[in-house]
Formats: structure tokens, sequence, C-alpha cells
């Protein structure tokens, strides 16, 4: 299952609502606030960019230098909710130590939070409400898995890993679609038969090789939302090990090439919704 079909089909759904917007004076706009220059940012960064440019869409770019203050770092948040022509704003995480990083993403405004990073986008994932958004990777999941057609009223999902970035959000979101959602972890007892018994498999632990062949089972569906680096392989892998995984499971999405592909998209979809509710 390759995220670039999917990212496709959410961009040519996209383009009309743009278009519709234009035609009533408004382009949807994403503010990017970056402290420092981690690669992992720069390259998020230029994807976004990319999308966002195909897509017609404004960009507002804010790079702060590592060392910035929290006071330099508010008063750019502050900026950004005040500004009527920016309607979604994607705040680089982690920020260094020096920061304190709840306290940034507290001060931003629900409305712009595209990217699921204040109390109030979070509320409205966990309780089903119209607050804020979902985090991207998360959505992505759930976007990868409608694409292709794999049924989720009724069907058993185990997700690996518990953060507020992906693990816990896309439980929910997943569970908003009547699946029975199982949530793991790495210290999870016996991981490998909550994840032979599932239906679909949701692996985001952060870890290479989280999950492995003892965990695979026939008409499997499995997404690896993890990204590491392998030094031993020298390249980008994910939290499943795909050459073990691959031949026993009925679908599967790669690392690189399956839900990183689908993020930036759903990134745009979420700052044209943005803008499609500040009009109403």
């Amino acid at each position: 299952m390759r995220g670039a079909p999917v990212a496709k089909a959410l961009a040519e759904r996209l383009a009309p609502q743009v278009e519709a917007l234009a035609a009533r004076g408004m382009r949807p706009t994403l503010a990017i606030v970056r402290v420092g220059e981690r690669e992992d940012d720069l390259s998020y960064e230029r994807g976004a960019t990319k999308r966002a440019e195909k897509l017609g869409l404004g960009l507002r770019k804010f790079a702060l230098p590592a060392d910035c203050s929290q006071e330099w770092l508010e008063d750019v948040i502050r900026e950004v909710n005040e500004d009527k022509s920016i309607h979604g704003c994607l705040l680089f995480r982690p920020l260094p130590k020096s920061l304190d990083e709840a306290a940034a993403c507290a001060m931003l405004d629900s409305a712009k939070d595209v990217d699921g990073i204040t109390p109030g986008s979070l509320y409205g994932v966990f309780t089903g409400r119209q607050l804020g958004f979902p985090p991207c990777t998360a959505e992505a999941v759930v976007e990868l898995l409608d694409y292709y057609q794999v049924p989720l009223e009724g069907a058993r999902a185990t997700v690996v890993g518990r953060s507020l970035v992906i693990g816990k959000p896309v439980s929910m979101m997943l569970q908003a679609r009547d699946a029975t959602v199982t949530m793991c972890h790495t210290r999870t007892r016996d991981l490998a038969a909550a994840c032979r018994d599932a239906d679909v498999v949701v692996a985001a632990a952060g870890h290479i090789g989280t999950v492995g062949v003892a965990c695979a089972a026939p008409q499997q569906v499995v997404v690896d939302v993890g990204v590491n680096w392998d030094e031993g392989a020298g390249r980008l892998v994910g939290d499943v090990d795909f050459d073990a995984v691959e031949p026993i499971v009925r679908a599967i999405t790669p690392v690189p090439g399956g839900v990183g592909s689908v993020t930036t998209a759903v990134l745009a979809k979420h700052v044209v919704e943005a803008a499609q509710r500040m009009v109403g």
C-alpha cells in the first residue's frame, strides 16, 4: 500500500475546494514555525512547501534560531494567531529543551492548529467534536486505509504505540469508525499475540523491528508509521520487519513511501478546511 496514490487522490479532491475559496477572495494560507535547523524538520518543510505550491496555497515561514527565547517564540505564535490571512499553523516539534514546548503549543489558536498539537485539538479528537484538527500523521493512516478500501467497521485493530502524536489519536479515530481497538506498546505482555489477532495493525512505537514475523497473520493489513535510521543497513526503515512480515500479510505499507507520503497532503487538507470554517 503505497502512499503516493493516496496523496494524489487527496490533492485532486482539494483542488476544486481551493478554487472555490479563491472565487470568494480567499487563499488558504499555512504558517510554518521552525526553531533551529533539524534535518527532519527541513525535510518535512520542503515537502509541505512543494505540496502547498502545487495546490496554490499561501505559505508564510517563520524560521527562528535554535537559541531563541521563549518570548520570541511566543511573539511569533501570537502574530500567527492575530493574522487573519493565516488559516493554519505548523509548529515543528520537538522544540529545543531550553523552550517550554507545552506552553508554546497551548498558546496556538486551536482553529489554526492543523497538526493536532493544542489541548483543544486533542479534546476534539477524543470527543469526536469538530474542534481544531487531528495530528496529520494519525489522519494519514485513516486516509490510507480508506483509499485501499480496508473495512474498519467491526474490524479488530491493534495500535502499537501510545504517543499523543500518533498512537492515542489514531486509536480514537479508528474507534470512531467502529473498529474495536486494542492499544499496545513496547512493554505489552505478549505483543505478538495482540497483533496476530488483529485485522489491522498500526505500528507507531518508534523502534526498529517492534512488529516482527511472530506478529503477522494472513489476511492482515499492516500500516507502518515508524521512521527509523538503520545504521547497519544505512537506510530508513519502519517499526515493522518488512522483509519478514510482507510475505505473510495481505497488505503492508513500505517505509519510506507509505504513510509519510500522505502526511503533507493531509496537512494541506487541514489548511483548506480551516479556511472553509472561517468563511462559514
